[in-house]
């Protein structure tokens, strides 16, 4: 019996068990929570770690300490991942496992999710055009603050920071959102468990297209248990997670199905989420025609943008009145949140300089990314997998340096391509993406405020500093190892 223990103990299985207990520990002041207050109604503590018996600063630590290990436990796991899987049966179900228990996690991190449940209830359950009308007009316009007492959906929605806001996302989101919240009676306890399950289903989904496309369990457990997505995407209920889907649903129509056409209509879906998955657009296109000569290429860039612009037109359908209905979209650009942007705000007292930086940003990329654009029409050869670098690339620049009002889960946008990227690129994919969840300690602690948002940065730089230091340390190692071995230096 004793040998047993050590052999289980010695076991590389052993690294599952241990990772299922600290999700599950992760979760335990949430489902205290719950236990507690019976409903997720009264929760106004986002950024707080569901720890009413203790104050901000241990709650903080406590959150850090259990994060570092589900890194940790994450790392090990991927590095073991042919011994520990035999076959992706066992992967998947894993990965099924870890997710379930992050449905149960509160989303302390983010109150979006409120916002998302109230604009999709003011839709379905009123009948009202939320890109025309907010939660909060509709609520204290005439009589229907009366709503409040019998909607607890609506309610959240009211409470949210958001909820003076039209709707900041494209029309496949709020649909989503109205099938969501029109199927929850108006509790917001059924509501949040149903978007959660369904952001799990969306996560396992996920994780299957990308061993469609790549056909390896790496890439699978990069994105699938790696725990920024647990966090972003089921705890904190991101729609980022659907903008992945739709992306990696048009590659794989492009690659494995070679349809132009379902590839552009998935695209178009993704971009009516979230516009910025446009970028791929002209790059999809060329390739599935890269064959063909550079007037034939732009023809079908301009036949099949059209058929794109048509789709996505066809979105807005249900809700356009005028272009008030893109008011939404313009309102969330304006804000500033958790970049550089927040310290040339706060340290340089000079006029416009914030928008001067931000439009001389947006210039230089419109300009670098058109003549991409056009070298590619010209090009002889073109490989997949180096487009696809340099949309990585576009798409980094375009988070960090053109959005004004960045947040942690945008960083899901950069998942989508990371299979076709170099070995430094994945590294930086995934090591920003668990860095941004240490990085938001800064709000655990001091609650949220936008000026919160210069710690922030300072702490990303710093970790990312430290990330590529370690990085190249261990390259300089391994060279000087190397090294030694071809001089015969065994010691």
């Amino acid at each position: 019996m004793k040998e047993k223990v050590i052999e289980f103990m010695n076991s590389k299985k052993l690294l599952l068990i241990v990772l299922v207990l600290t999700a599950i520990i992760f979760a335990i002041p949430s489902i205290n929570y719950l236990l507690e207050n019976k409903t997720i109604l009264n929760f106004n503590e986002y950024f707080k770690f569901c720890l009413d018996d203790t104050n901000r600063i241990e709650q903080t630590i406590i959150y850090l300490i259990i994060l570092t290990l589900l890194t940790i436990f994450y790392f090990l796991i991927v590095k073991n991942r042919n011994k520990l899987f035999k076959n992706n049966k066992q992967m998947y179900m894993y990965i099924a496992i870890i997710s379930l228990i992050f449905v149960i996690v509160v989303p302390f991190l983010s109150s979006d999710v409120f916002y998302y449940l109230g604009v999709g209830r003011l839709d379905s359950a009123y009948g009202q055009n939320p890109y025309y009308v907010t939660i909060k007009d509709f609520v204290e316009s005439g009589n229907n603050s009366q709503y409040l007492e019998q909607d607890t959906v609506l309610a959240k929605g009211y409470e949210n920071d958001w909820g003076s806001t039209t709707v900041v996302y494209g029309p496949v989101w709020t649909l989503v959102c109205k099938i969501v919240a029109g199927i929850s009676f108006g509790n917001i306890d059924i509501a949040l468990l149903l978007f959660k399950l369904l952001n799990m289903a969306i996560h396992l989904v996920n994780c299957y297209l990308i061993y469609k496309l790549t056909g390896k369990k790496l890439f699978v457990l990069l994105y699938g248990l790696n725990p920024y997505m647990f966090i972003e995407g089921i705890a904190n209920v991101h729609n980022d997670i659907y903008v992945v889907t739709c992306i990696l649903t048009s590659l794989y129509f492009l690659l494995k199905k070679k349809n132009i056409i379902v590839s552009i209509i998935f695209l178009a879906l993704a971009t009516a989420i979230k516009y910025f998955a446009i970028l791929l657009l002209p790059f999809i296109i060329i390739y599935y025609f890269r064959d063909k000569k550079p007037l034939e290429r732009l023809k079908k860039c301009f036949l099949y943008g059209m058929l794109f612009v048509f789709i996505v037109a066809i979105t807005y359908v249900l809700y356009i009145q005028d272009i008030q209905v893109l008011s939404g979209i313009m309102a969330q650009q304006g804000k500033f949140a958790k970049n550089f942007y927040i310290i040339l705000m706060e340290y340089f007292d000079i006029p416009n300089l914030v928008s001067n930086v931000n439009m001389i940003f947006l210039i230089s990329f419109i300009i670098i990314y058109f003549f991409t654009c056009l070298t590619l029409l010209y090009k002889k050869q073109i490989i997949f997998r180096e487009e696809m670098r340099k949309i990585e690339y576009f798409l980094v620049a375009f988070l960090f340096l053109l959005i004004t009002n960045f947040q942690p889960w945008y960083i899901m946008w950069l998942f989508p391509l990371i299979m076709w990227q170099k070995k430094k690129m994945i590294q930086f994919v995934v090591q920003i993406a668990l860095i941004s969840q240490f990085a938001n300690s800064v709000f655990l602690i001091n609650g949220e405020d936008w000026r919160n948002g210069t710690p922030f940065t300072f702490f990303m730089l710093l970790e990312i500093c430290i990330c590529l230091n370690l990085g190249e340390f261990k390259l300089r190692t391994r060279f000087k190892n190397r090294k030694r071995g071809l001089n015969g230096d065994n010691n």
